[in-house]
């Protein structure tokens, strides 16, 4: 029996071992202008494999450098792209850096520490106030989706008091927006059947 775990390991195993052989076939040929009819064939073969694709931009430029990868990069044809180099496609990406700075207050999120730095650069007094509004009011739902009890304003406030070094602070007339309580938590009603 053969068995495809004895045989050789697949380029692209989405497109299955036919697709393989036939790229292995394409290769083989020497006429140039039967190689080119021939690799359009099989790209028209391998696109049909995922016709939901089709409405993707680059779908057809991924189609032709796949079959680039199939035949490990040694494929000489009339190509509607430029051939993709192996370094290129297999290039690992680059190390994503982790925030140095932590967050103070890890319920509100980095967005907030940084809307709060930005707001104690503002020059413009009115915009800085409004805000310095619009941030308290972030504060209190960001703080109300890890605590579906209730946070008292003083709360909130002390807390954007903290993190701004006490460069922020809302108006004395300023009042929070009314939150209604939050029913994705709320566990849901049992299904009764409709049959009696």
């Amino acid at each position: 029996m053969d068995y495809n775990t004895q045989r050789k390991s697949l380029a692209l195993p989405e497109y299955g071992r036919h697709i393989q052989e036939m790229v292995n076939q394409l290769m083989e040929v020497e006429n140039s202008e039967e190689r080119n009819k021939m690799a359009k064939s099989i790209i028209s073969i391998m696109g049909n494999m995922n016709p939901h694709l089709r409405d993707i931009n680059d779908f057809k430029h991924k189609l032709w450098d796949h079959l680039h990868i199939m035949a490990n990069f040694k494929l000489d044809i009339d190509s509607p792209y430029p051939k993709p180099e192996a370094s290129v496609i297999f290039e690992k990406p680059k190390t994503v850096p982790y925030p140095e700075n932590p967050v103070k207050r890890k319920h509100y999120g980095r967005s907030i520490a940084l809307m709060i730095d930005k707001a104690t650069e503002m020059e413009n007094e009115e915009q800085k106030m409004e805000l310095t509004h619009l941030i308290a009011n972030h504060m209190k739902k960001s703080y109300l989706i890890w605590n579906t009890g209730s946070v008292s304003d003083d709360d909130i406030l002390r807390d954007m008091s903290e993190l701004s070094g006490g460069k922020l602070a809302p108006s004395p007339t300023f009042k929070f927006n009314e939150i209604r309580e939050n029913t994705h938590h709320k566990p849901r009603k049992k299904y009764q059947s409709r049959k009696k």
